[in-house]
């Protein structure tokens, strides 16, 4: 089946079933002829936190190569984007398994409809891993975004996680501490710069198996992510290495209330295997 032209820009909400939920991806399924300069225009044109590019494709082995960028940068995966192109590809060429080859490693991808026709993807992340944050991390963290050591949850320390990207994982002691988010934009993509960190991961613990979530990226040009899916991945990773992890598995991840966009995320994390399955819906946006 052809695709459209390096020129046409597709726009879907990834992690939603609504055109106006979810965080919208650019998509550009044919970018063979494009160079670097030339993808990183037409992403700062979309002027959504990430468009996908498929640089090389094998239709019939489903394997593609994708690159990601933001309004102002590469980056080296992007988890709602991998969504949004999953569902475009899967429009396309039909449900089912996909191979993506970015520059954070191999992703696995399976697409199929779900009861009410909307297209459902789950991607197998990379081998994820965790670390504690260092003082100097987090203070200087904290400073940027306003907050003080006793905002913070002391029963879910701060990490650095990764899962094909760095994150910083905060964790906030009250609902409404995460509802109140006025960061110094420059001073916070200031630390994830020094410290090269994708996006900064603020999570809210309701239960054992549901989690709400905020991901400021100015590091990228944008002030928040409505749903990060790279940074869920890490966030299981996370809960991984901390042993908790519920019995089933899984845990749902709330994104994008505070910002009007809200966003379903699902992950699933098995204590055998370091990498995590992250979950959601895609749906195009109207041009």
């Amino acid at each position: 089946m052809a695709f459209p032209t390096a020129t046409d820009v597709l726009r879907y909400a990834a992690f939603t079933s609504h055109p106006d939920g979810g965080n919208p991806a650019g998509v550009v399924l044919d970018a063979a002829q494009l160079d670097e300069q030339e993808m990183l225009a037409i992403a700062a044109a979309v002027g959504y936190s990430e468009t996908v590019f498929v640089t090389a494709l094998d239709q019939r082995q489903r394997r593609f190569t994708l690159r990601y960028f933001s309004p102002l940068a590469e980056v080296a995966f992007c988890g709602h984007a991998t969504i949004a192109v999953s569902v475009a590809l899967a429009e396309r060429i039909g449900p089912g398994h996909l191979v993506f080859d970015t520059a954070a490693g191999e992703i696995r991808v399976e697409t199929g409809a779900d009861g009410g026709g909307a297209v459902r993807a789950t991607l197998t992340s990379v081998p994820t891993r965790s670390a504690p944050a260092q003082d100097a991390e987090v203070d200087a963290t904290l400073s940027a975004l306003g907050w003080e050591r006793g905002d913070l949850d002391p029963a879910l320390p701060p990490h650095v996680a990764f899962a094909g990207n760095d994150h910083l994982v905060l964790a906030a002691g009250s609902r409404a501490r995460l509802a109140d988010l006025d960061y110094d934009f420059e001073a916070l993509a200031g630390v994830m710069r020094v410290y090269g960190w994708t996006t900064v991961h603020l999570v809210w613990r309701e239960s054992d198996d549901r989690f709400h979530a905020r991901d400021p990226f100015p590091i990228g040009g944008v002030i928040e992510d409505p749903a990060t899916g790279a940074a869920a991945a890490a966030f299981g990773g996370y809960l991984r290495t901390l042993n908790l992890v519920n019995t089933a598995g899984v845990i749902a991840i709330r994104q994008g209330e505070d910002m009007g966009r809200p966003s379903d995320l699902i992950i699933e994390v098995d204590p055998q295997d370091a990498r995590v399955r992250v979950t959601g819906h895609g749906v195009p946006i109207a041009e």
